[in-house]
């Protein structure tokens, strides 16, 4: 990782340029994720096929892109009965959370017309859940729970099937989260097959959930075609320390995002020059011990950063800067450093409240904002899956009181038909 000190001459340039640092194959990807939507836009489930037999590997047809009943059933029945528990555990706990995020419909009358809000859930919906470099249940979990709380009625679910099949603990976890239609496809074609229709695999209102690099370009590119939850890019975590937390702690919980992806961010501000030497040589002793060591170490080295800074608080604010998805404020006292904390996708306080916690049983949704967006981005849950009707209802005797104000303003934008629809319901007057 890259040691950067805020007192350097050039700590600003380079803190900016570490930060924003992505991969340089972004065009060459457009390209490919173009190709793809356009292909499955036009050739529906003959296209999506032959690309999900040369992306996903995987030889399904048509008839077989749709997992039955029959081939669930089978699949679960290779699950323990203890990580079966275990999902159930967690999604108890996740949906406990969300329920608590339901909005409900409202009305109220003022002294001339009735006004309120209907809040409706999404029709259908598609979750999409990576795989290729890892299962990811727990995903299912945060994605299709917030979803079943808000009343959707249909959960479609998306996964790359590999040559055989896919793993069966995703597969529990989508029986548990309440998960209606599974579909054998992985990458950019199922984001392109949910917002588009195939014929086999049906249109869906809104997709959610994290993917790779292609899926990410995928959703953005669909966006107007359908609602999507938010720009996921790779996995981050900022930490903010002050030296009351064991350095192993620290380079542990660096670690348990930098073995995600050779791209994801992680991010380490503290105040104190001999803990950062500390932290690193935990990182240096617990890389070896990784079994995805390789992938850990390219996130380090492309963007992962030590930083030494003057004061916690200044440690702060360049947190802010970061807007990571993950901060953990591993200090003393972290309620008293929460305030000055406003970007982030989730903050977790203290030593012993680690970012994997998050990710599996804590029970907030771990699909958060990544790459900055958590300035203007939320953590995925239930109000992602419900829509916001206005409701306005006036009678003639209220419109009279207001239609001179309204012919008003509509002449004063040179709009005559909005003025003449208020005044023509009184010409007989």
């Amino acid at each position: 990782m890259k040691i950067l000190r805020s007192t350097d001459r050039n700590f600003q340039y380079d803190f900016k340029k570490l930060l924003k640092k992505t991969s340089e194959d972004q065009e060459k990807h457009e390209k490919v994720v173009d190709q793809i939507i356009d292909d499955v836009r036009r050739g529906g489930d003959t296209a999506l096929v032959k690309l999900i037999a040369k992306y996903d590997k995987s030889a399904v047809t048509a008839l077989q892109l749709e997992l039955t009943k029959r081939e669930w059933t089978k699949a679960l029945k290779s699950v323990d009965k203890k990580h079966f528990d275990l999902i159930e555990r967690a999604a108890e706990r996740i949906e406990t959370y969300h329920r608590k995020q339901l909005s409900q419909s409202w009305q109220y009358k003022d002294s001339l017309m009735t006004l309120g809000q209907r809040v409706t859930p999404i029709e259908r919906v598609g979750v999409y859940v990576p795989g290729g470099k890892a299962a990811y249940p727990s995903s299912v979990l945060m994605n299709a729970i917030p979803a079943k709380v808000a009343g959707v009625d249909e959960i479609c679910m998306a996964t790359p099937w590999g040559e055989t099949e896919c793993n069966p603990y995703v597969l529990a976890a989508a029986k548990v989260a309440g998960v209606d239609r599974i579909f054998k496809m992985g990458g950019a074609q199922a984001i392109a097959a949910f917002a588009y229709g195939t014929g086999k695999v049906p249109k869906v209102d809104k997709i959610v959930g994290p993917g790779n690099r292609f899926v990410v370009l995928a959703k953005k590119k669909v966006y107007g075609e359908v609602g999507i939850d938010l720009v996921a890019g790779p996995s981050e975590i900022a930490i903010v320390a002050d030296g009351s937390v064991s350095p192993a702690y620290m380079a542990a919980d660096l670690l348990s995002q930098a073995e995600h992806d050779e791209w994801a961010g992680c991010f380490f501000f503290t105040d104190k020059s001999n803990y950062i030497s500390r932290v690193e040589g935990e990182l240096r002793k617990q890389l070896l011990q990784l079994k995805r060591r390789k992938v850990a170490e390219g996130a380090l080295n492309n963007r992962g950063m030590l930083v030494l800074t003057r004061s916690i608080k200044e440690a702060c604010e360049l947190a802010n800067r970061v807007a990571p998805e993950h901060l953990e404020l591993a200090v003393d006292n972290p309620e008293q450093y929460l305030d000055s904390i406003r970007h982030a996708g989730a903050i977790f306080l203290g030593g012993y409240t680690p970012e994997a916690l998050g990710d599996y049983l804590a029970g907030p949704s771990h699909v958060l904002p990544t790459q900055g967006t958590a300035r203007f981005f939320s953590p995925l849950g239930v109000y992602d899956f419900q829509t916001r009707t206005s409701i306005i209802s006036c009678s003639r005797e209220s419109l009279k009181k207001v239609k001179d104000d309204i012919v008003d303003f509509a002449s004063l934008e040179g709009l005559d038909a909005h003025a003449r629809s208020i005044a023509i319901r009184f010409e007989k007057e």
